[in-house]
């Protein structure tokens, strides 16, 4: 039957607060029997399917659509149509000449469109696979009690009410609230982001704020069974599950512009804006002065200008360099889903990392032991078992401290893990932490295997969540332990030993004496109460702490006393662990300090855990706040955003707070890059200006929904991806600054054509193509690969809010513009004159119009590699390809002169050496003016102007 009250099952339901027993009465259902056929078919009906939903994206067509609503790409358009009815017009007239070629500047410009157009496709076009990911990730078998019997069934079929057993291994099909739990450990990194397994418990008593990590006695979709086993009933399926909401929030993010997409979009409005009134002052005065007769003049003039003002070639420009960009990232160990990301990274202000694995190792490290006598620090990286043990910083052979030994001896005979190396890598086969310990004692030089066969473990009273620890009975192989040397001798009083370890609190409220170097001594309240009041203080520095004792014993204990049999312990020490930041995090945070870019820890651990390991890389200071997720639960916007700009630390956060701060962050004004590996950072990734996932330990879903994906998982890899993407935007300032210096000089130039009356336009519309795409675009390509300057991270990044053309910019393209149309102008006045004084077609002052501006540009190819030092200063090898594009460009534009095809394509007339020459030394008056800038600029004793 159908449950009575839908909104019983509600999103909102609080079932962490409901009692088993009142679950069981809410979802009408029965431990013992579950629920019957009936109920299952009619609840399917109610509630649908246990899926993720997805509301789709856009189709191919609509993907292609968009890309030809940029102004720039419809202005191309209308000159297109306007072309093609001009040459109609012709054609019908009979003014079309015998060797030229009708709409063929038509069809060159609507295929520049295309090509436009595709480019921007085939980035688009990479659906998200996000939710695919996440159906993948929530679709398992489970066994279930139906009509009281177990059944295995598709997690689609699952129900609200339906009774799911659990077992180590399984992944949880639906959310849950636990019925009966024994020993039952779930990893929730998924959801969570924390790889330590979490201890449940049925009866844990929960206030309505708790976190998700912190909910004991639920069970979430996604999650993984890692020990133990479990009955639950199902409370959520599909969307109205903690995996579904995710699923929401991803859908419902909207991907941001990066700052380069914006910036592209301000330059094509400028330019678009800039062109069209200068169309219409020309048109408007030719009319006035010309009269109605140059019309047609006039609208060749608008139609050359209109194309000149394009950048036809910057976005293939662009597009090469951010694809040559990410395979320089690529050998960097990161990879870019999203080429914009390459530039995002140089704007990249605020990075929001996960702890877990990122900036950790997701490996536990003991960082030290505490036994009666003294405390020693382990030194060492990870699980490689190498490493030293200190006191007073001084090291010290710990073979010689029994009391170390004896506690040590305990952290590798009350432990299950193993550990072992895998193509060279040291690696833990069980729990991180008592990998640890393992890791610890091989340090010390004792040998696992040796102890392991010396010492038979015969029973043990294993840990849960209520006992808070664990307890091992092992027997010495030998007649007598005495026989053993090894053997510390706090042993030595019996074969049959108790190993216990656990919460130091619990452990030590059991214990009567401590191991004193070699004997036993009573345990004094002083002495107890130092032991304690060491446990808090390195809890409080975020460590994970762990106590240990020993008892001898007569003879093995009954299975079910274990009350009674940890009693009367022997007091052996602390064990002190962390897990570990990674040996190169605290450098990469130091640089991103330098660099003007603030780090953020965003982690679902413990708040004094996130604290310590934040102070220990450098993300923040002692006084400084941390957020907690109940904090940001009432946290209004605006409180928020007034936080943010002090918090460096936010800890048991839940996925919907990570996506809040990264929104208050945006709303700032911060460029903000998050690193996740989890589902629970897939909404955060694709809010953030760019994400960034784990390729090791990442799942498909954060990987999805990032920008890049860090092939080693390493924190530092983001320094060096920021570093590229400076590279990559100081490299496109810098050919953007080249191309649209050509473009203002060729405008400026046609524009200027009918006030002399030489007869016709210099430029033809597929000419200025030709000089967009190749003339420019080849030397672009060339300059986009220069190298890195010096001290590229040593200064803060660029504002992400500043316009294309500031630092200079803007100002340099006009100076070089105006400097390039006067130049290109007095060779047309004098080209004009020499073709009509002398032998040969009379038109081909234009040829030597459009090549003076295309050899022009060859020489503005070299001086701005540079804005202080000369050309010659410059090594020519730093980079090749300018000088190889250089000369290769110049051989295509001759070829356009004295190439017959090319000739009658292009409409170009063949020049005398004389005419060439006069070209050449035209052109290379802007070289001189650009070095002349430079030695100006050096007199006065500052730069160009023009910041990179």
């Amino acid at each position: 039957m159908t449950i009575s009250d839908p909104g019983s099952v509600s999103p909102a339901t609080r079932w962490h607060l409901l009692s088993a027993e009142k679950v069981l009465e809410q979802l009408q259902s029965d431990r013992q029997l579950g629920l019957t056929s009936e109920q299952v078919t009619e609840r399917q009906r109610q509630f649908g399917p246990n899926e993720l939903e997805d509301t789709g994206g856009r189709s191919n067509w609509a993907i292609l659509l968009d890309q030809f609503k940029n102004i720039m790409l419809i202005m191309l358009i209308a000159v297109a149509i306007i072309s093609g009815v001009m040459d109609l017009m012709d054609m019908q007239a009979g003014r079309v000449k015998s060797n030229d070629i009708p709409f063929k500047d038509t069809v060159a410009i609507l295929a520049i469109v295309f090509l436009n157009g595709l480019l921007g496709y085939v980035q688009e076009s990479r659906a998200e696979k996000a939710l695919a990911a996440l159906k993948n990730m929530a679709s398992p078998r489970v066994r279930v009690v139906r009509d009281g019997r177990v059944k295995e069934v598709n997690a689609g079929e699952l129900v609200p009410g339906d009774i799911m057993l659990l077992e180590a291994g399984v992944q949880v099909a639906a959310d849950g609230r636990l019925l009966e739990e024994a020993s039952l450990q779930v990893r929730e990194a998924a959801l969570t982001g924390e790889a330590q397994a979490v201890s449940k418990r049925v009866a844990a008593d929960l206030s309505e704020d708790t976190p998700l990590g912190d909910r004991l006695n639920c069970v979430y979709q996604g999650t993984e069974v890692v020990q133990g086993r479990g009955v639950a009933i199902v409370t959520q399926t599909g969307m109205g599950t903690e995996l579904g909401k995710i699923a929401t929030l991803l859908q419902s993010v909207e991907a941001e512009p990066t700052p380069l997409q914006q910036r592209m979009d301000q330059l094509s409005q400028a330019l678009v804006t800039g062109s069209l009134s200068l169309v219409a002052v020309v048109v408007v005065l030719g009319l006035l002065v010309a009269g109605w007769g140059k019309l047609r003049e006039l609208v060749e003039v608008s139609l050359s200008m209109a194309v000149a003002v394009v950048p036809e070639g910057l976005p293939a420009v662009i597009t090469v360099t951010l694809a040559l960009g990410t395979q320089r990232m690529v050998r960097r160990h990161a990879l870019i889903r999203k080429l914009p990301a390459v530039e995002t990274l140089g704007s990249v202000t605020t990075i929001c990392s996960d702890k877990t694995g990122t900036l950790t190792q997701n490996k536990m490290v003991v960082q030290g032991i505490h036994q009666h006598s003294c405390s020693l620090s382990v030194t060492g990286h990870a699980y490689t078992p190498e490493g030293e043990f200190l006191l007073n910083g001084q090291s010290i052979d710990v073979q010689k401290h029994p009391e170390a030994i004896a506690l040590l001896t305990a952290c590798i005979l009350c432990n299950d893990s193993a550990l072992q190396k895998e193509q060279g890598d040291w690696c833990i086969l069980g729990d991180p932490t008592e990998g640890a310990l393992l890791v610890a004692a091989t340090k010390a030089g004792l040998d696992r295997h040796h102890l392991t066969h010396a010492w038979t473990r015969l029973s043990e009273f294993p840990f849960t969540s209520e006992r808070k620890r664990m307890s091992v009975m092992v027997k010495h192989q030998s007649s007598s332990i005495l026989a053993d040397p090894l053997a510390p001798s706090v042993f030595h009083s019996s074969s049959l030993i108790l190993f216990c370890k656990g919460s130091p609190e619990l452990v030590l409220e059991r214990c009567q004496s401590v191991h004193v170097k070699g004997t036993v001594e009573p345990l004094s309240g002083d002495r107890r109460q130092q032991i304690l009041q060491q446990n808090d203080h390195l809890a409080s520095k975020g460590l994970r702490v762990l106590g240990f004792a020993c008892r001898p014993l007569e003879a093995l204990p009954a299975e079910d006393s274990a009350e009674e049999t940890e009693q009367g312990l022997i007091w052996l020490g602390l064990v002190d662990m962390l897990d570990a930041p990674r040996p190169e995090a605290r450098e990469a945070v130091a640089r991103c300090r330098s660099a003007g870019i603030r780090p953020v820890m965003i982690t679902g651990d413990h708040q004094l855990t996130a604290r310590a390991i934040a102070e220990d890389l450098g993300i923040a200071q002692p006084d400084d706040e941390v957020l907690t997720g109940p904090d940001l639960e009432h946290c209004t916007p605006e409180e928020l955003e007034a936080h943010v700009e002090r918090v460096s630390v936010y800890a048991r956060v839940a996925p919907e707070h990570k996506l809040k701060i990264v929104q208050a962050l945006q709303r700032r004004h911060h460029i903000v890059a998050m690193t996740g590996d989890g589902v629970n950072d897939a909404p955060a990734l694709k809010r953030a200006d760019i994400g960034i996932a784990m390729g090791i330990t990442g799942t498909d879903v954060s990987k999805e929904a990032s920008d890049m994906v860090l092939l080693d998982d390493n924190f530092a890899t983001i320094v060096s991806a920021v570093e590229e993407g400076r590279v990559v935007y100081t490299n496109i300032r810098r050919f953007i600054k080249y191309i649209l210096g050509s473009n203002i000089g060729e405008v400026i130039t046609i524009a200027a054509s009918p006030l002399f009356a030489f007869g016709g336009v210099p430029l033809t519309p597929l000419q200025i193509l030709w000089m967009n795409l190749v003339t420019d675009g080849l030397p672009a390509l060339a300059l986009a690969v220069e190298p890195a300057e010096p001290n590229v991270m040593s200064r803060p990044p660029h504002d992400p809010k500043e316009s294309i053309f500031a630092r200079g910019l803007g100002t340099y393209m006009i100076r070089i513009g105006v400097v390039l149309s006067i130049i290109a102008i007095a060779q047309m006045v004098v080209g004009y004159h020499l073709a009509q004084t002398t032998p040969g077609d009379p038109d081909r002052w234009k040829t030597m119009v459009f090549t003076t501006l295309c050899l022009a540009q060859m020489g503005h190819a070299l001086a701005i590699r540079s804005n202080t030092r000369l050309t010659l200063e410059l090594n020519p090898f730093s980079n090749p390809y300018v000088l190889t594009s250089v000369v290769f460009t110049s051989l295509l534009q001759l070829a356009l002169i004295y190439v017959e095809p090319l000739r009658n394509f292009f409409g170009t007339q063949i020049l005398s050496p004389l005419e060439l020459l006069i070209c050449l030394g035209f052109s290379l008056l802007l070289f001189v003016w650009i070095e002349l800038e430079k030695l100006l600029s050096r007199w006065r004793g500052k730069g160009s102007g023009v910041g990179d």
